[in-house]
């Protein structure tokens, strides 16, 4: 299992070389996220049932280096269900958030990384946005709102597809007839109750948006349009 994990954390870093740490189009973070659940469940299916259940669970947090929330939060459950992870939101020592993925080592990794890609890909988007006539008529006063808005329908769109693409990929999975996301699901929920946390969910306050810059995120969002029939080599 090390050695199989190692490798699928090998090719992980080799897309994220071809994708963050380059710079890459939207449809090359298309085709790296439509990869990644490709590798994860190649990788499901060659372990045994025995081997998925004493696989060791592990945490890694994505850190915002922010005080406040920020869109990506409407985002990020969505990227754990994609993995099969848990998540939650804590603070650093420096008052900072930062996401904890909880899960299989390999979904792990793979939600870190899809959460660096998609956090990359708003800024990015918001950049371009930033250039555009429409969002020259915003008045100077009204930018903030009007970047903020963007970003939410970006991730709101995003994070749709995801649930779309995780139900169709569980389908899919189902077909073999081993119910591989239950039993992930019982590892990860046993694993994760011996932490002992006690977390609370907490009421968000409802934002003002433009729904001008709204809609224009979620246009961005549509064009992120992940297609699991994407296939790459790493």
């Amino acid at each position: 299992m090390d050695a199989d994990f190692d490798k699928l954390r090998g090719r992980i870093e080799g897309l994220r070389a071809k994708t963050i740490a380059n710079g890459c189009t939207e449809g090359e973070a298309l085709a790296a996220a439509a990869k990644v659940a490709e590798l994860l469940d190649r990788y499901d299916l060659s372990l045994t049932d025995i081997e998925i259940r004493s696989a060791p669970c592990a945490r890694r947090a994505y850190e915002t280096h922010h005080r406040k929330r920020i869109p990506l939060d409407d985002c990020i459950s969505a990227i754990a269900d994609f993995c099969d992870c848990k998540v939650w939101r804590e603070k650093d020592a420096a008052g900072e958030g930062i996401y904890v993925f909880f899960g299989l080592r390999s979904d792990v990794e793979a939600a870190h990384y899809l959460t660096e890609l998609i956090d990359g890909a708003v800024r990015s988007e918001l950049g371009r946005y930033k250039t555009s006539p429409e969002y020259r008529r915003f008045r100077h006063q009204e930018r903030h709102m009007a970047n903020a808005s963007f970003a939410l329908g970006m991730v709101a769109s995003i994070a749709d597809k995801l649930t779309a693409i995780k139900a169709a990929r569980d389908m899919v999975n189902s077909g073999t007839g081993r119910g591989l996301v239950v039993l992930k699901g019982s590892v990860v929920a046993a694993e994760f109750e011996k932490l002992g946390l006690g977390l609370r969910t907490v009421d968000r306050p409802s934002r003002m948006v433009s729904p001008t810059a709204y809609d224009a995120g979620g246009v961005a969002g549509a064009s992120l349009a992940i297609d699991p029939a994407i296939r790459g080599k790493t």
